[in-house]
């Protein structure tokens, strides 16, 4: 792994305007993603992890810009994307690529699984019809197919077999980052594994850079050098993957872990988060996991903890840890 940074998010914000009432008046914001900032190697994978609606996949979309980000920065190779046009963006596409949980949902089912993959190279200039078929057929025998199954449409494959042709349809234009939102959530477990094992191969050949999205801690901690946790659109805590397992110190994620059979934890008790998620439209004041917290302090219903080291280069925000 390089020891430079390949990602660096600021202050990054995705809010959705929710408005009503004859004029369509502005109400409020959906607070997606509030205030994040983060950064990533080269090389190295970065897993991020959270409930569902947590805001981690808005995250990833929104890095690569299929989301418009509201405020912050985002850099990638020292360029702020965020000040890019879409022309001057289009240029980076093929840097940075995205593998989705559903790949029937950018498949399209009148085009054979071959012209898909090789879309990406057309639009990207490359005007040759025998030098696209045989990039695709390579890149599908990379990943565990036959290159003449390009000629088969996605309706004839198995899901584990299509999510191999999203991972070479974003592989086909030789990307530096992918973005994996929740690629094996929807797959069956003999072959999630196989699927991480792939991932975890290509990195090393390819010399990828990951965002791994997901919800199962099991999946993050295979595939994972450090863990970042996001909680109603804030990372509350990130760390090695080492410290986060056997030194969690947010109460979120310690609650996270305890719902996880057969992960090294400290407290082997189940912790039960009472409640709900609170809306994103309207988060608690001060800390937005009290509500739920059993560490909860007075100070916690006032004022917002910031993330900060608390040495070893873990980053917590929770005022436990105040110093």
């Amino acid at each position: 792994m390089l020891d430079h940074k390949l990602l660096e998010v600021h202050n990054l914000k995705k809010y959705y305007p929710v408005t009503g009432g004859l004029f369509s008046q502005h109400l409020g914001d959906v607070r997606a993603v509030d205030d994040v900032s983060f950064d990533i190697k080269e090389g190295e994978a970065l897993g991020l992890v959270g409930e569902s609606g947590c805001g981690k996949s808005t995250l990833g979309r929104t890095i690569l810009r299929l989301e418009e980000p509201t405020e912050g920065q985002i850099i990638y190779r020292k360029t702020d994307i965020t000040r890019l046009n879409q022309r001057e963006l289009r240029g980076l596409r093929q840097e940075m690529q995205m593998i989705f949980q559903d790949p029937q949902s950018f498949l399209d089912p009148r085009m054979t699984v071959g012209q898909s993959i090789g879309e990406a190279l057309l639009i990207h200039g490359v005007r040759d019809d025998k030098e696209r078929e045989q990039r695709v057929i390579e890149i599908l025998e990379r990943v565990g197919l036959e290159g003449q199954q390009g000629l088969r449409y996605p309706h004839e494959f198995s899901s584990g077999q299509r999510q191999r042709i999203g991972i070479g349809r974003a592989l086909i234009l030789n990307p530096k980052l992918i973005i994996a939102d929740e690629p094996v959530s929807a797959l069956d477990v003999s072959i999630q594994a196989q699927i991480l094992n792939l991932m975890l191969d290509l990195r090393e050949e390819f010399g990828l850079t990951y965002l791994f999205i997901a919800h199962d801690l099991s999946v993050i901690k295979y595939v994972s050098q450090r863990v970042a946790v996001m909680y109603l659109g804030k990372i509350v805590e990130l760390a090695s993957r080492d410290e986060i397992f056997q030194n969690t110190r947010h109460p979120y994620t310690e609650a996270l872990l305890s719902a996880i059979p057969g992960i090294t934890q400290k407290k082997k008790t189940r912790i039960i988060l009472p409640g709900s998620v609170p809306s994103p439209i309207n988060p608690p004041a001060g800390c937005r996991f009290h509500t739920r917290c059993h560490r909860v302090l007075p100070l916690c219903h006032q004022e917002e903890p910031n993330l900060r080291d608390i040495g070893n280069e873990h980053l917590v925000a929770c005022h436990l840890y105040r110093g």
